[in-house]
């Protein structure tokens, strides 16, 4: 499984909300939710994230085994 739990993270630690994200970056309020459900999303998403955070993949994603879910 994929989790973008660190992508919360950096989001504050950069001081852009899901607001801003929607408005100003016009990032789909669908892609968003699809986010915090840890569904898949296309890797045009994750580098349009890394972009406006400025970061890696790494510091946004991370793959969990499935026995330690």
């Amino acid at each position: 499984m994929i989790s973008y739990n660190n992508l919360w993270k950096v989001m504050k630690e950069k001081g852009i909300s899901q607001y801003a994200l929607i408005k100003k970056y016009n990032v789909s309020p669908a892609q968003i939710t699809r986010l915090k459900r840890n569904e898949s999303v296309s890797t045009h998403t994750i580098e349009m994230f890394c972009k406006i955070l400025d970061c890696e993949v790494g510091d946004i994603m991370k793959y969990i085994k499935d026995d330690e879910i």
